[in-house]
C-alpha cells in the first residue's frame, strides 16, 4: 500500500461518521420518539446514558475481539450491531428502545481502540494530532448528518423512515471498507481466545485500567477527558429537545441548530489538531480549550427565549467549536503517552472511564431538569465542573508537557 495512513485514515474517518450518524439520530428523534412511546421528555437522558453503558461494557470486555478479530472486522461488526439495534426500535416499543440505546453503544464501542490502532500504526509522527482530529472530525460529521439528514426525514415520514435511513448507511460503509481488511487487520492474533471464561476473566478487564499507569499524565488526561465528555454529552442529549420546549423553536429549525453545533465541531477539530501539531505542547492547548468550552455554555444557556433559529444556530455553533473538539488532541496524547504494543489497552482504558462522563452526565442533568423544575440549573452546573476540572488537572498536566 503506497501511503497507507491515507486509506487507514479514510477508513476509520467513515466508520466513525457512520457510528457518530446512528448514535445521534436518536436524541435528534426525541421529542416524536418520547411523545409517541408515552415518555417524559427528559428520559432521552436515560437513553443516552445507556447508550453510553454500552459502549463502556465493549470497552472493557471487548478487547480480546479486537487483538483476535483486527480493528477493521469490529469496525464493522460495530456497525452492523448499531443498525440491528435501529431496525428493533421499528417495533414502537419501550422495551425495544431501551435495546436499541444499549445496542447502539456497544456498535459504538470499537470505533475509539480500532480506530487508535490503525491510526497509531499509519500516522506519520508530526501530524499526529492532526490525523487523529480528522478521524475524530467524524463524530460531529456525524451529528450534522442526523440534524439535516435524520430531522427531516422524520417529520416528513416518521421516526421509523429515519432510522431505518440510518441503519441502511450502516451496513453500506461497513462493506465498503472490507478491501482494506488484508493489510489493516495484518498483525491481528487468530490465536487469541474470545471464550465467555477469558473474556469475562478479572485479567481481561484489569489490562485497560493498569494501562493507564504507564505514563503519569494518563490519569489527569483521562480526567479531563471524563469532564469534557460531560459537557458534550449533555450538549448533544438535550440541546434539540431544550431549544424545542424552552426557546420555541421547530424541530427542524432545532435540528439545524443542532447540525450548527456539529459542524462547528467538524472545523474545530481539523483546526485546533493542526494547531497542537504546530505549536508542540497539545496538553496545553487542552487545557486553554476547557476553560473556553466552559465559557460557551454559558454563553449558550443565556440564550433568550423565541430567539431566532439564526442565533441559536450561532451560539450552538460557538458551543461546539469550543466543547466538541477536544476528541482528537486527547486520543493523540494518548498513543503518544503509550507503549506501542499497549495503544489500544491505554486507549480502551482511558475511554472507558471518559465514556463514564457520557453515562453520568446526561443522567444527572436530566435528574437536574426534574429536581430543579427547569433547565439553567443544569446548563450551569455543567459549565461550572468542566472549568473546575481544568483547574484541578492543569498542574500534573503541564509538568508533563514541559
Amino acid at each position: 500500500m503506497r501511503s497507507p495512513w491515507i486509506a487507514a485514515l479514510g477508513a476509520t474517518l467513515l466508520m466513525q461518521v457512520i457510528a457518530s450518524f446512528m448514535a445521534h439520530s436518536l436524541p435528534v428523534v426525541a421529542p416524536l420518539l418520547t411523545g409517541d412511546l408515552g415518555l417524559a421528555s427528559e428520559a432521552i437522558g436515560n437513553l443516552s446514558a445507556l447508550n453510553a453503558f454500552g459502549t463502556v461494557l465493549f470497552l472493557a470486555f471487548g478487547g480480546p475481539f479486537l487483538a483476535r478479530l483486527g480493528p477493521v472486522r469490529m469496525l464493522q461488526i460495530g456497525a452492523a450491531m448499531s443498525a440491528v439495534g435501529l431496525l428493533a426500535l421499528a417495533s414502537g416499543t419501550a422495551p425495544a428502545l431501551v435495546f436499541a440505546a444499549l445496542l447502539l453503544g456497544v456498535g459504538y464501542g470499537p470505533s475509539p481502540p480500532a480506530g487508535s490502532r490503525i491510526l497509531a500504526a499509519t500516522a506519520p509522527p508530526r501530524h499526529r494530532s492532526l490525523i487523529f482530529s480528522v478521524k475524530q472530525a467524524g463524530a460531529p460529521m456525524g451529528g450534522v448528518l442526523a440534524g439535516l439528514v435524520t430531522a427531516p426525514v422524520a417529520s416528513l415520514f416518521g421516526w421509523g423512515a429515519a432510522l431505518a435511513v440510518c441503519a441502511a448507511a450502516a451496513f453500506l460503509a461497513a462493506l465498503s471498507i472490507q478491501g482494506l481488511r488484508r493489510d489493516l487487520d495484518a498483525e491481528r492474533d487468530p490465536a487469541r481466545s474470545i471464550r465467555p471464561r477469558d473474556v469475562l476473566a478479572p485479567r481481561t478487564l484489569a489490562l485497560p485500567f493498569t494501562a493507564l499507569r504507564l505514563a503519569p499524565a494518563l490519569l489527569p488526561l483521562t480526567l479531563l477527558a471524563v469532564s469534557f465528555a460531560i459537557v458534550q454529552g449533555c450538549l448533544f442529549t438535550f440541546t434539540v429537545t431544550w431549544l424545542v420546549e424552552t426557546r420555541g423553536l421547530t424541530l427542524v429549525e432545532a435540528g439545524g441548530a443542532f447540525a450548527a453545533m456539529q459542524g462547528a465541531g467538524v472545523v474545530a477539530r481539523i483546526v485546533l489538531g493542526w494547531l497542537a501539531d504546530r505549536t508542540g505542547r497539545p496538553i496545553v492547548n487542552l487545557l486553554v480549550q476547557g476553560f473556553a468550552a466552559a465559557a460557551a455554555v454559558l454563553l449558550l444557556a443565556a440564550l433568550p427565549e423565541a430567539p431566532g433559529a439564526a442565533l441559536a444556530a450561532l451560539l450552538s455553533a460557538v458551543a461546539g467549536f469550543v466543547a466538541a473538539s477536544w476528541n482528537g488532541i486527547y486520543l493523540a496524547e494518548v498513543a503518544r503517552l503509550s507503549p506501542k504494543d499497549r495503544i489500544s489497552d491505554a486507549t480502551s482504558g482511558s475511554t472507558l472511564l471518559t465514556f463514564l462522563g457520557y453515562v453520568a452526565g446526561p443522567l444527572l442533568y436530566g435528574l437536574l431538569v426534574t429536581a430543579s423544575g427547569g433547565w439553567v440549573v443544569p446548563m450551569l452546573a455543567t459549565a461550572v465542573q468542566l472549568a473546575l476540572v481544568t483547574l484541578l488537572v492543569a498542574p500534573a498536566l503541564l509538568r508533563a508537557s514541559r
